[in-house]
């Protein structure tokens, strides 16, 4: 686990404790904490509810840029590293040439075009892409995938069973908890009682994001796809975790409030079909109440993995317009990142060296 101190690295920590499939047996981040015991390092910092699970409390942190020595310890890395994007690359790209698949969380290789950036339930075709990426970099086992950014893991799913009756134009705004910049209301005491409507670069990655993960495998890369027009605006709000969307969309051929019920109801992708141990049953699930889904009560739903929808109703602009809830540091970010590697491993893409 690289970058194992910070926010989502103990997000990762703590889902992959006592995974069925996936053992941590190294835990690195910056030269300022290796050399310490894991649950040394993070004292003081931890974030969540839950202890240091005692197993991965007492591993020794590594440095996460000695390569080698991570490297030959470990079958595949998860990576969370808090680093400028040059440097994430070029650290993502060195463990891939050491025949050490990476998952990660960051931004780095996003926009690559043979790096698959996946939402498990929606694109696991791109994995594909990886004999590509693999041959570019002249690795037999060695290769990169990401996940992608955690503003759009709760409209994306929700649209993607939509696809059939054509959407045209989407317009949304989503309402983004603290732990998506890597704070607390104790790190971050200037977001009580307040609303901030920046979050630097996150509407661009709204916007563009989506449609590479609806975009096609061609000649060796990902081309992303040339619609729905996506417009965005992120709000960061007083919310420890959980990110919502208010989603506004219109369709080519406009479907029947009953056909847009029964396209997420029983809507299932390859995760749920292959029992892969962190898939969400349901993967998406409506709300009739008119209240719901709220942050409190539903960013847990299926352990953090599923997505809850409310509130569809007919707009006066567009077609239709929904709120939907994920779990930005569960879904979002740590537990997609899980989610993608039981797919690759479900798939033959991560095997034991």
């Amino acid at each position: 686990m690289l970058g194992a101190t910070g926010m989502v690295g103990q997000r990762f920590v703590s889902l992959l404790a006592d995974h069925p499939w996936f053992e941590i047996t190294a835990v690195a981040a910056s030269a300022s904490s290796a050399g310490k015991a894991y649950a040394e390092a993070v004292t003081g910092r931890w974030t969540l509810p839950t202890a240091v699970p005692p197993a991965i409390g007492t591993l020794v942190v590594g440095d996460a840029s000695q390569v080698g020595q991570i490297a030959e310890r470990v079958d595949f890395v998860f990576c969370a590293v808090d680093m400028a994007k040059e440097a994430t690359a070029k650290l993502e790209d060195d463990y891939a040439r050491a025949e050490t698949p990476v998952v990660s969380n960051n931004s780095a290789h996003r926009w690559t075009p043979d790096v698959p950036m996946m939402i498990p339930e929606i694109n696991p075709e791109h994995a594909a892409v990886i004999e590509a990426q693999r041959k570019r970099l002249g690795t037999r086992r060695g290769f990169v995938a990401v996940k992608p950014n955690c503003s759009i893991q709760s409209y994306v799913p929700a649209i993607h069973p939509l696809l059939a009756f054509g959407p045209t134009r989407l317009a949304v705004c989503t309402y983004q908890a603290l732990s998506g910049a890597g704070k607390t209301f104790e790190s971050w005491p200037e977001m009580v009682d307040n609303v901030i409507p920046f979050i630097k670069n996150e509407e661009e990655k709204s916007e563009q994001e989506p449609l590479k993960i609806w975009g096609a495998l061609r000649d060796g890369q990902i081309i992303a796809a040339s619609s729905p027009a996506i417009t965005a605006q992120c709000l960061r709000v007083p919310v420890s975790d959980g990110h919502m969307a208010a989603v506004f969309v219109a369709f080519a051929e406009q479907p029947t409030r009953e056909q847009i019920l029964a396209a997420w109801r029983e809507y299932a992708g390859k995760p749920q079909r292959a029992g892969l141990p962190s898939a969400p049953k349901p993967f998406l699930r409506y709300f009739d109440d008119p209240d719901r889904p709220q942050t409190r009560l539903d960013r847990d739903a299926g352990n953090g993995q599923a997505i809850t929808i409310g509130r569809l109703r007919p707009d006066t602009v567009f077609d239709w317009r929904f709120v939907a809830l994920s779990h930005n540091t569960v879904r979002g970010a740590a537990g997609g990142a899980v989610l993608t590697a039981e797919l690759l491993a479900h798939d033959g893409f991560l095997t034991a060296k």
